[in-house]
């Protein structure tokens, strides 16, 4: 990867980190650090990013937890390997029995939006397929801070103030009041610099690490969950959690200008960032104005989401092979729709997301590409009593529509928003790379690898700089820092667009590159309270 590693044209108040014998990059402080433990206790990147991604259960709860779900991409013994830990559906749960409960569709929380929950099988399947250091010892940090306390970002604190608020106005019923009693104590978050502490989900943390997660599955972890399920009218069963495993699988990829992209196959919604990269990659960018880049983007990303919003599902219900959807011939089909006026899809809607990634590598050459979420904010509304277990709310993602190829049935993976992305080149590692928030995702992850490798910008700077997101029809939001120009430009060709002040609504990601020296290259988005420690 060729940056100049000076150039910033956003003046960002971070420099891009090097190192040499490790490093991890992660959306809070104390994950990066738990991460970095490991490296120096003589664990690889895989122990570090479990160490991490336990870490961030405890210390950024309104994005993930140990009820979310899982990817990841690891880069190991010279080839890619992909984890697909997304949880499936409740054997008991389906359109029809949620109509005889009076619903007319999925609502925002509640077991209703509950699958089973992936996190603590992935951390488990990683450290067995790669991992160095004993289990539990990698969940030792994250028990720590769970028990001891830690103090609470700015930015964490004001949107744990936020969806607490949200959350307060929206849940009702007693299901729902251990969620208050473990997030909100007193009726309150936490402000700015105040210590926080979930004591109970430093035992569940020590319960998952010492029985490698089998204690979530089939011991009393699970029957904790399966007992809060039947009290408070829920779906999920001790069964669905005993016969739940996470699938090793390849990562799907496209070339674009000489590189290899690389994100998880569906059910994941990876596959929109390489279909919008291989339209893309058929226009030549040198001599366009910005706006005309950004509104062949825009198009892009929105002919690819009309594509993945009809075919993507569960493999075993997708009608369309992945092979066809990524097709040269396909791209081409779509590359054809653009033109100087903004394309009108079919209607859809996109949600804000709460989701962690992080990355990490290490001087064997490991490289771990990693993402977690609860979805939608602190996900569910629901906690395990006694166990600091914040279940999440992925099944949000299905359709109501039975005729649809991603409807709600039992047993069943959603369409998922969480990508974890790998980038190579001929055939050797550059480096994980992924950008956290709903449907924003595969959008930052076009935005970002083209500020990379169209334009020349180092991690940091290609995380830093301004980025627009497609909504719905033609409606575009950019961020506030982009010029008035560029906005003038983009309605001038049809689109709706707007200036959001939310950074949120953006994504917050983290890059690592390694060059051919073996020299790490880190960035970690300023729209966050993120770090990088490296070694």
């Amino acid at each position: 990867m060729n940056f100049d590693p000076m150039y910033n044209p956003y003046k960002t108040q971070r420099n891009v980190v090097y190192g040499r014998r490790g490093m991890v990059a992660a959306s809070m402080p104390c994950a990066a650090e738990a991460g970095l433990e490991m490296l120096k206790k003589g664990g690889n990147a895989v122990d570090a990013a479990i160490a991490a991604a336990a870490a961030l259960t405890v210390c950024e709860p309104t994005s993930n937890g140990v009820g979310g779900d899982a990817f990841a991409i690891v880069w190991a013994n010279g080839k890619l390997h992909g984890l697909n830990s997304s949880g499936t559906s409740p054997a008991g749960i389906s359109i029809g029995e949620l109509k005889k409960r009076g619903f007319s569709g999925i609502p925002e929380y509640g077991w209703e939006t509950v699958n089973v929950p992936g996190i603590p099988a992935a951390w488990a399947a990683l450290s067995e397929k790669f991992g160095k250091l004993p289990f539990g010892e990698l969940l030792e940090p994250a028990a720590q801070y769970a028990e001891g306390g830690y103090p609470v970002p700015p930015v964490l604190s004001f949107y744990w103030n936020k969806e607490y608020r949200t959350m307060k106005a929206g849940l009702e019923g007693e299901k729902f009041k251990h969620w208050f009693d473990a997030f909100a104590p007193g009726g309150r978050t936490p402000a700015a610099g105040e210590i926080f502490r979930l004591k109970e989900l430093a035992g569940t943390l020590r319960s998952i690490g010492e029985t490698r997660a089998e204690s979530f599955y089939r011991g009393e972890l699970a029957d904790r969950i399966d007992g809060f399920s039947r009290k408070t009218g829920g779906y999920l069963r001790k069964e669905d959690l005993a016969a739940y495993r996470p699938e090793w699988v390849e990562p799907i990829s496209v070339s674009y200008r000489g590189f290899d992209v690389f994100e998880m196959p569906p059910n994941g919604q990876g596959i929109t960032a390489l279909m919008a990269l291989n339209i893309l990659k058929g226009f030549e960018l040198s001599g366009l104005s910005g706006a005309d880049i950004a509104h062949r983007q825009i198009e892009a990303v929105k002919l690819a989401f009309q594509a993945s919003l009809e075919h993507v599902a569960d493999t075993g219900s997708m009608k369309v092979r992945v092979e066809d959807l990524l097709s040269d011939a396909f791209a081409e089909e779509n590359r054809k729709r653009i033109g100087r006026e903004a394309f009108r899809p079919v209607p859809s809607s996109h949600s804000d997301g709460g989701t962690v990634y992080l990355a990490a590598a290490d001087d064997e050459g490991n490289m771990v590409s990693y993402i977690q979420s609860n979805y939608i904010g602190f996900g569910s509304g629901l906690v395990v009593p006694g166990t600091g277990i914040a279940l999440h709310s992925r099944a949000r993602n299905f359709s109501f529509d039975r005729n649809h190829v991603n409807a709600l049935e039992p047993n069943k993976r959603p369409y998922h928003t969480i990508i974890p992305g790998f980038l190579m080149k001929g055939g050797k590692p550059v480096g994980p790379f992924g950008i956290m928030g709903g449907f924003m995702q595969p959008q930052a992850h076009v935005q970002v690898l083209m500020n990379c490798i169209d334009f020349g910008l180092n991690p940091q700077a290609a995380l830093d700089a301004p980025r627009w997101i497609w909504m719905q029809d033609r409606e575009v939001r950019l961020e506030k820092s982009f010029e008035q120009y560029l906005a003038d430009r983009l309605e001038e060709r049809g689109h709706d667009v707007s200036f959001e002040k939310d950074v949120l609504l953006f994504g917050r990601g983290q890059i690592i590159w390694r060059d051919e020296n073996g020299v790490l290259a880190g960035g970690t988005d300023s729209r966050t309270d993120g770090a990088i420690y490296s070694w």
